[in-house]
């Protein structure tokens, strides 16, 4: 399949991915953010804006740290785009600021959002309390269970969070809400999804302020090594952090790119969310893309350590680019991702996010690397949110002693 990083196409799609499959009620909403997200991204005030508050809201550019004893043990030179120093800990931020921009841009007093590890319902409570903006959050009840200090953290900024106890209680039904919600409330509201999912221009407005990431990571990465990297490393649920990443080297071809999907229990369990192992092309909250679905076409249910990545689809540009061979896909256990996660820890003083871990995971997984092989992980958010999940599982029974 011959390339092309000018997409999507007018329809929204990526080759045969993403478009809008959606009620009609949505479609003038849709098109009401498909003209202000293209006049914006015309407007150099527009875009002074959104860089002056990254700068001194977010804290960008974020570092690109070389670990030094990380890649004493696993070989090659390993850096971390470090995005877990962003406010609020992740990059979702990034995405959170710029639709918070046009959502003022566009005259609309409320925000809707979904959230799974809690971190884009935090960057959006964030980004909405700096603005006088009203913010309900959905998420899945198992996910406030596990993410609880990001609950906290959501209601301590405002945000009214409101549980989902429908369906498989995590990411998946947290997004039917919101969406349901937005449906019932255009007037006055905007919908921030937090990934480069659903219908357009979502994946591609997501994908471009994200895609920041990948921006900074180039000019610093042939400041400190002279050249690009060999190989760049990220999770993919939705896919946002991986994307913001990799799009700036997609003309780079001697540039390998992974992304790495939630492996659960094993593929062959069925507790997983690993969408490019086991799954097949369908229809998920708007978009067309690879889902996680039985012969009938229903939605079947996932698993992760990771909330972030305990989702059933991802991103319809990742879809394209792993048909075209551009980017590759793997997936990292439950375990290995914990392994990882101690791995950073100890060796870097670095407490990942579980979602990240799996990228770590499959660097190490790799090992050893060739000395002059130049790596880069992102290191989409911290572990802060996960230490309370962790401290109950019987290998870090330690942390709970006295």
């Amino acid at each position: 399949m011959p390339l092309s990083t000018q997409l999507p196409n007018r329809q929204g799609r990526f080759g045969v991915y993403g478009g809008r499959y959606v009620p009609e009620t949505l479609m003038p909403a849709l098109a009401e953010l498909s003209a202000a997200y293209a006049a914006a991204r015309r407007d150099d005030a527009f875009g002074k804006e959104l860089a002056r508050h990254l700068a001194n809201y977010v804290g960008r550019p974020t570092p690109l740290y070389f670990a030094e004893r990380l890649s004493a043990r696993l070989g090659g030179q390993i850096y971390l785009k470090r995005e877990d120093l962003c406010h609020t800990g992740a990059h979702k931020i990034n995405n959170t600021l710029g639709q918070t921009l046009l959502t003022r841009r566009m005259g609309k007093g409320r925000i809707v959002a979904e959230t799974g590890a809690g971190q884009h319902g935090v960057a959006v409570a964030t980004t909405a309390a700096r603005f006088g903006l009203s913010c309900t959050v959905y998420m899945g009840t198992d996910d406030m269970a596990r993410q609880a200090i990001n609950v906290i953290r959501m209601r301590l900024l405002g945000a009214t969070v409101t549980g989902v106890s429908a369906g498989s209680r995590t990411l998946k039904d947290a997004i039917s809400e919101a969406m349901r919600d937005w449906t019932t409330n255009v007037r006055d509201t905007h919908y921030i999804l937090g990934s480069v999912l659903g219908p357009h221009p979502y994946p591609m407005m997501i994908r471009d302020f994200q895609s920041v990431i990948g921006r900074e990571a180039r000019r610093q990465i042939l400041r400190a090594a002279g050249r690009r990297p060999d190989l760049l490393v990220a999770c993919v649920g939705g896919g946002s952090n991986a994307m913001g990443l990799f799009f700036p080297f997609l003309a780079d071809e001697g540039v390998r790119m992974i992304g790495v999907e939630a492996g659960g229990e094993g593929v062959t369990t069925g507790l997983h969310a690993a969408r490019f192992a086991t799954g097949r092309a369908g229809v998920l909250h708007g978009t067309m893309t690879m889902l996680l679905q039985d012969d009938d076409g229903q939605v079947l249910p996932t698993h992760s350590v990771s909330a972030g990545l305990d989702y059933a689809a991802v991103g319809p540009e990742h879809s394209y680019y792993r048909d075209a061979g551009r980017i590759e896909y793997t997936d990292a256990t439950d375990a290995a991702a914990l392994a990882a996660f101690e791995l950073l820890a100890e060796t870097e003083g670095i407490l990942p996010a579980l979602e990240s871990a799996h990228a770590v995971a499959q660097v190490a997984a790799m090992a050893p690397h060739p000395p002059d092989r130049i790596i880069i992980v992102n290191l989409s958010g911290r572990g802060d949110k996960d230490v309370d999940q962790l401290s109950r599982m019987p290998r870090f029974a330690f942390s709970r002693s006295t």
